[in-house]
């Protein structure tokens, strides 16, 4: 019997053949047993170095590749820790883990499970930020061609900052200062593993509303937030909260951090502002200097209306001097018109007296009307006359014709036929007998006169030759000797 050693580190148990030395361990066994080692012996740890090989899988877990100059160790984050990183890994991220380490038996490795991940200091930090921001750049995100203008007054104002911080109080009293609007807060968190997922939900929201919907759309938004570390401006740097505002058709004022602080959504933004107070400054114009300016521009207008009226009435009158007297002017046109009305009179009336003479002569030549109806009239009753005698006449003839017809019709019917002697022979159904072919011994006829019916029943029956009918000719059967195919013989 072989005693299984309690450590990697006992050596006291006999051999097969019973000689002294290490027993003989299965892979399982020793596997388990540097398991147990590895994660006694070291615990929670935590490591620095290089992401390669990152992917994520269909499940939702995370597994990479710490590395540095000389070696390299496994990382898995399962997919309930990856969804509370800050931090999104991506492959050249110098990073910070911390987890347990064990060793995954099925390929005898050892590997770290990650709980927690961080950007292994600022200068890494400053490196991922670079290598994004080239990397959107190169989508055209930050393009100024794809920037859009600000609204000069807009009526509804979206604001997506803390509802906790001095932000949005900041905001709220420049606007107030300036020119008070409709303002409407979306809250959210401004750092923190779940503050980019906050941000971009909000501006996708405040573009999802519609002209149907309860809440207004807003006609300008700003994404704010106080000054903080590098570390502390991560949410505006990820690359959804990027990809929002620039997808956002509301035009977006970006104010996070102080003036000397710059994240990615200030390059895909259409305005960057230097702090919160300057993204409302930019949001809409002052009051005062509106209606001052206004009072001004009508105060001018009215004035260069002023100064136009009284110019041109001076010229009006300078023109009208050097003008003759209108009434001079008209009196030669009013006598003309008289000439002409008087003349035209005389033109019209002598064409309508010599239109009236054409017409009576006109009028003569053509016969009145009553002596052409009177002739009609007469020359129709003639007509009638002829016309209803010829019609006596012919209705005489076809009269005549018709009796003629009628007793020649009449001297042939099968009645005058009967009272000659002749007799019509009919069968049990009525049917008449044309031949004797068609009696038979025994048949009862019916005998039909002139006068009236007779019964009777036929005893013999002399003449008639009754047809029979023609058989087809019947088949030959075929000959067993003959040859469908024929012969050549």
């Amino acid at each position: 019997m072989i005693k299984r050693p309690s450590s990697i580190k006992e050596e006291t148990a006999f051999d097969l053949d019973g000689d002294h030395g290490p027993a003989v361990l299965t892979v399982t066994e020793i596997s388990a047993l540097m398991k147990r080692i590895v994660e006694e012996e070291f615990g929670r740890v935590r490591v620095q170095g290089e992401i390669s090989g990152f992917k994520r899988a269909a499940s939702g877990h995370l597994y990479f590749k710490l590395k540095d100059d000389k070696a390299v160790l496994d990382g898995i984050c399962w997919r309930g820790t990856a969804e509370r990183l800050g931090v999104s890994p991506e492959d050249g991220m110098e990073v910070v883990v911390a987890g347990r380490l064990t060793t995954y038996p099925a390929r005898s490795n050892y590997q770290i499970v990650v709980d927690s991940l961080a950007i292994a200091g600022e200068g890494a930090l400053l490196k991922l930020l670079e290598d994004r921001r080239k990397k959107l750049a190169a989508e055209g995100l930050f393009d100024l061609e794809a920037k859009k203008d600000l609204p000069f007054l807009p009526d509804v104002i979206g604001v997506v900052t803390s509802e906790s911080g001095a932000v949005f109080r900041d905001i709220l009293h420049r606007l107030d200062d300036r020119f008070p609007r409709h303002v409407l807060l979306w809250p959210v968190t401004v750092q923190g593993k779940n503050a980019a997922t906050e941000i971009t939900a909000a501006i996708n929201g405040f573009n999802a509303l519609g002209k149907k919907s309860k809440v207004p759309r807003p006609d300008v938004l700003i994404v704010a937030r106080g000054g903080g570390s590098l570390e502390d401006l991560m949410a505006f740097n990820e690359e959804s909260v990027v990809r929002a505002a620039y997808a956002s058709t509301i035009p977006l004022i970006s104010a996070v951090g102080h003036e000397t602080d710059t994240t990615l959504i200030d390059f895909a933004a259409d305005q960057r502002a230097p702090t919160p107070s300057a993204a409302a400054e930019m949001a809409v114009p002052v009051r005062a200097d509106l209606i001052t300016q206004v009072e001004d521009d009508g105060a001018r207008l009215t004035g260069a209306v002023n100064r136009v009226v009284v110019d041109g009435r001076g010229r009006l009158d300078g023109l009208a001097r050097g003008l003759p007297d209108l009434g001079r002017l008209v009196e030669d046109f009013i006598q003309r018109l008289d000439d002409w009305t008087e003349r035209l009179g005389n033109a019209v009336r002598g064409g309508m007296h010599s239109r009236h003479v054409v017409l009576a002569g006109l009028a003569a030549t053509i016969p009145k009307p009553q002596q052409r109806l009177k002739h009609a009239q007469s020359q129709l009753k003639r007509e009638a006359r002829a016309l209803k005698a010829a019609g006596k006449s012919i209705l005489g003839e076809n009269r005549q014709a018709l009796k003629q017809t009628s007793a020649l019709m009449e001297s042939y019917s099968y009645q005058r036929v009967l009272e000659r002697g002749f007799v019509l022979v009919a069968d049990g159904k009525d049917k008449p007998v044309v031949s004797v072919v068609n009696l038979s011994p025994g048949l009862d006829v019916t005998m039909r006169f002139h006068d009236g019916k007779a019964g009777a029943t036929v005893n013999t029956i002399n003449g008639g030759i009754r047809r029979r009918k023609k058989k087809p000719p019947a088949k030959r059967k075929p000959d067993p000797g003959d040859d469908p195919q024929g012969s050549l013989l």
